[in-house]
């Protein structure tokens, strides 16, 4: 066991050096079957793109409250979170429960038209984003998840190969991929605030794939297999990747999909921009087991397993007595 975030370096792949993508295969396996995250570099995302969007993220948190409720959240995940609208109703670390999550944050998916065939239907999760009235604010988030969304697919075939299967293996589930990008803010907190309360309690995110920028104010740890918590640093140049329930369970429970939680004790205002990456809406996730036997667990769609996750962990999404049992927590 290693507590050490491992680091790949995509240049050599960018490159099209002759084994690299089986050399970042092996890296990404181990990274998945020991931490559950790991640090790529050589990504090609300008860093001036991700300090604007950290920018924007301020800006828009800066707004007065009812600028931010005019954007409530929706039945798609789209819009605002106010501060303490969510609470984590499994804590992974214990039996106490834990206290509404220290954050605001707002939520953007693929830019759709009025006229797109899933949001004429109302498709659960295919909603039309909304936008606030700063100007500039709109296009930067779009160029922001046009180059996440770029990354993302260009890491599919390593993800293949670490499964060993082909390089191309993930592309028919990925055509016109669903995305969440969610913009946090997690004023400080109290240091004598109590144990159970976080910025963010420990969960597990529910992605494929979640792309981290980092910023500069600590907060954020991951627990490792062994129960330990370790911090995760902020190296020069890199962006964080982890996975979550989705890629766990599409990958028959050979990936890990790791707790971690924000405490932000900084003394300073912090906040982030996670980008969530899955398959296409209608995708249907065989798992992927070692023999090619069946699974552990039936096929499923991004919807179906967002709905349950919705109603389990959000206010907004909350069903009176639906419960969520989080694998392997």
């Amino acid at each position: 066991m290693t507590d050490t975030i491992p680091v790949l370096d995509l240049a050599p792949l960018r490159a099209n050096e002759p084994g690299a993508l089986e050399t970042l295969g092996a890296q990404l396996r181990h990274a998945f079957t020991e931490i559950g995250f790991y640090f790529v570099k050589g990504h090609g995302v300008p860093q001036s793109l991700l300090d604007a969007t950290f920018a924007e993220a301020a800006r828009f948190h800066a707004q007065p409250l009812e600028s931010k409720t005019a954007m409530k959240i929706d039945e798609h995940n789209i819009g605002y979170m106010p501060m303490r609208g969510a609470t984590a109703r499994y804590n992974l670390v214990g039996d106490t429960p834990v206290l509404p999550n220290v954050n605001e944050a707002v939520f953007f998916k693929r830019e759709l038209p009025a006229d797109h065939v899933d949001v004429l239907a109302k498709a659960r999760f295919r909603g039309r984003n909304r936008w606030p009235a700063l100007p500039g604010f709109r296009e930067q988030i779009l160029a922001t998840c046009d180059a996440f969304e770029r990354l993302a697919l260009s890491l599919l075939p390593i993800y293949a190969r670490a499964l060993d299967r082909p390089a191309d293996y993930f592309a028919r589930f990925f055509v016109d991929p669903m995305y969440t990008l969610r913009m946090s803010h997690y004023p400080q907190q109290s240091p004598t605030a109590p144990n159970n309360e976080f910025g963010i309690a420990p969960h597990l995110d529910t992605s494929f794939m979640t792309i981290l920028a980092q910023n500069r104010i600590p907060g954020l740890s991951l627990r490792l297999p062994d129960g330990r918590w370790i911090d995760a640093p902020a190296p020069e140049g890199a962006l964080l990747v982890n996975g979550g329930m989705m890629l766990r369970r599409w990958t028959d429970g050979r990936f890990l999909a790791t707790p971690h939680r924000v405490i932000n004790r900084s003394g300073q205002e912090r906040y982030a921009i996670p980008f969530f990456f899955d398959c296409n809406y209608r995708a249907v996730m065989t798992p992927i087991t070692s023999d090619g036997g069946a699974g552990k667990e039936p096929p499923f769609t991004y919807a179906e397993f967002m709905t349950t996750y919705q109603q389990a962990n959000f206010h907004h999404a909350q069903v009176d007595g639906k419960k969520l049992e989080l694998q392997g927590a």
